[in-house]
């Protein structure tokens, strides 16, 4: 029997005396791609930096492949072989980007990992082409724009082939032709080898990147289903705070609401 990738039971935690996940339970698959949905504030970039080992529960257990994943297990080699295994991409790309050029955010992780400097270069040169940044390389990663920084950090983490990749809002704040070579990248990482797990509350993305949904709302999912299955559920999307209702004038005197649906862009 297939041991999940992650197995998050009962956890609660808060932001002082804010609740951001209260009594979550979810089960994710090698191999899956799935897509955590809802609105600001509904827990999902909680949820995923309890993934990646960033905050622990306060209630409940997560459990990495069937091994507890707790602050007092996640030091020395067990942290390196998970950090090699799990890659957070954060939905602001200058939380992780630190290096004078491109080309050194890129190779900071294997040469940490002590690879051999003429494969590093090789491999940088590789999956800066693969993600379009190649004349990028000796740039300095803060003078970028929103699109290219997040290029960058996506290929710091690809770099090392995680086997899951986290990625919180990939989406947010690009231009259409950003958001368009993002979306194309992310539907062909996968290729069913990684686990690919995306925050987002833009219904655009959903169906490009998504096998199966669970929408969140106050710490919660209250509901789950694959894409077409979610996006056919206007009452749900309306409740969720994912499409909002807007009033026409069809004729004199007739108001009629009806539920839109928006990708929420900023």
């Amino acid at each position: 029997m297939t041991v999940p990738i992650f197995e998050v039971r009962d956890v609660t935690y808060s932001y002082r005396e804010v609740t951001a996940l209260d009594g979550l339970n979810l089960t994710i698959m090698p191999g899956q791609r799935i897509v955590l949905l809802g609105a600001n504030g509904s827990g999902k970039s909680t949820l995923l930096s309890m993934l990646d080992g960033l905050c622990f529960p306060e209630k409940g257990s997560v459990a990495f492949q069937g091994e507890p994943l707790a602050e007092d297990r996640l030091i020395g080699e067990v942290e390196f072989a998970f950090r090699r295994r799990v890659a957070l991409v954060f939905q602001n790309p200058d939380v992780q980007l630190f290096n004078p050029t491109v080309f050194d955010e890129v190779a900071f992780g294997p040469l940490q990992l002590h690879w051999p400097k003429e494969q590093v270069r090789l491999r940088v040169s590789e999956i800066l082409e693969q993600m379009e940044i190649g004349n990028l390389k000796d740039r300095s990663p803060h003078h970028l724009s929103t699109g290219e920084k997040k290029r960058v950090a996506l290929a710091s983490v690809l770099i090392l082939d995680p086997e899951v990749l986290l990625l919180d809002e990939p989406t947010a704040a690009l231009d259409p032709k950003s958001e368009s070579q993002m979306i194309d990248f992310l539907v062909s990482c996968s290729g069913g080898r990684k686990t690919v797990v995306t925050a987002t509350h833009d219904l655009d993305l959903v169906e490009d990147v998504a096998d199966y949904c669970h929408i969140f709302r106050r710490g919660r999912i209250v509901a789950a289903g694959t894409p077409t299955e979610i996006l056919n559920d206007h009452a749900l999307l309306l409740n969720t705070n994912l499409v909002h209702a807007h009033r026409h004038a069809h004729a004199p005197g007739e108001l009629h609401s009806h539920p839109h649906r928006h990708g929420h862009r900023h």
